[in-house]
């Protein structure tokens, strides 16, 4: 998808897709984390405090910028629908690259300030201490300003996403019913936004995951903990991240034959090739 939105000049011109191509990637570098942290954790490497605050500080950083850009793509939608007129002088490439850097910018200070409020007791000693215990989020967040901010910044976040999805929502269901509105494109974007507000849903639940995964690691049994672990982690990490290549890879019918041509690239060479060989 990434490839894709990169290989066709509409693609780099339209505000939407430059906000998706923010997205996907996005979602990519934190699945990148994720995975990372997972492997460091399953091959039992111990790492210094300091190494640990940071890589969990840049997956909060990642994780932050996914539901701020739905929360944006979502208002362009409902400009879009809601004040067709006004969409092209309000929704430029340059507002999107704008909206885009304030994402990334609030991202960053969430970032400096989270680890700050980890390194903030004494860094000398800090610098050649070692984790005792697997690297995460709770393992790091132990006086009690580190966890009412990141409970605050949590919930605000969730809060704002959710308030400007069902907001863009209701608006687009009130503008369907005027008779000047295009039927066919508020009924896409409603359930454009419908799917992003499951996405939402299911990326601010990973919020709760390594609380869940502490609950049943000392109340079930160290197999089906480990099972269960694993469902949460597909269900809670991955699958929202899946949603947003499906929501426009498959429904969007300017991506959809781009991409479907870049995946079966290989089969087209292969079959030319046996076509020459046999002529």
């Amino acid at each position: 998808m990434l490839f894709t939105l990169r290989s066709k000049a509409v693609f780099q011109e339209t505000s939407r897709y430059i906000l998706l191509f923010n997205l996907l990637f996005a979602d990519t570098v934190q699945l990148l984390q994720s995975q990372v942290m997972f492997l460091l954790s399953a091959a039992q490497v111990v790492l210094l405090y300091t190494e640990c605050c940071v890589l969990t500080a840049l997956i909060t950083l990642s994780h932050l910028i996914s539901p701020l850009t739905l929360v944006v793509m979502c208002l362009e939608r409902y400009i879009a629908v809601c004040y067709p007129l006004r969409h092209a002088a309000i929704v430029t490439i340059r507002n999107t690259r704008v909206a885009i850097c304030v994402i990334w910018a609030i991202g960053s200070l969430n970032f400096i300030t989270k680890l700050t409020l980890m390194l903030k007791d004494n860094f000398k000693d800090l610098q050649h201490m070692m984790m005792k215990d697997f690297c995460g989020k709770d393992s790091l967040l132990l006086d009690l300003v580190s966890k009412i901010y990141d409970k605050a910044s949590t919930y605000f976040l969730f809060a704002l996403a959710g308030v400007s999805v069902t907001f863009s929502y209701v608006g687009i269901i009130i503008a369907a019913k005027s008779a000047s509105t295009d039927k066919a494109s508020a009924k896409r974007a409603r359930k454009t936004l419908l799917l992003h507000l499951l996405q939402l849903g299911l990326t601010m639940s990973s919020t709760v995951h390594s609380s869940l995964l502490a609950f049943l690691s000392k109340n079930l049994e160290r197999v089906f903990a480990i099972n269960i672990q694993i469902l949460l982690y597909i269900c809670v990490i991955i699958t929202p991240k899946c949603l947003s290549s499906l929501i426009y890879g498959l429904r969007d019918h300017t991506i959809r034959p781009v991409l479907m041509l870049h995946l079966s690239c290989r089969c087209r060479v292969l079959t030319v090739i046996s076509t020459n060989t046999r002529v």
